[in-house]
């Protein structure tokens, strides 16, 4: 999966898992662009995902993670997490 696709996945996902419309964004974003994101047409830069994810109530590197966990479904959320702890030192 493309790495937009991805995020879009991702973002609609735990949008979903919250209870959340694409209407409930509309402080930081408009419903057009939220869908353009959640079919990987647009990709979205660090302002917006800041935003994004305070809006969905996680925080930011979830949202991230989550992306790159549909992006290849064959690796683990825990090795995800020991390679950034590993990376921060």
């Amino acid at each position: 999966m493309e790495l937009k696709q991805a995020f879009g996945s991702a973002l609609r996902a735990l949008r979903i898992s919250r209870g959340l419309t694409q209407e409930d964004f509309a402080l930081v974003s408009s419903r057009t662009f939220m869908s353009s994101l959640e079919r990987g047409i647009k990709g979205a830069t660090l302002e917006k995902i800041d935003e994004l994810a305070g809006t969905i109530g996680v925080h930011p590197v979830s949202v991230i993670v989550a992306c790159y966990l549909k992006k290849d479904p064959d690796i683990k959320l825990e090795d995800i997490l020991e390679q950034v702890r590993n990376d921060l030192r």
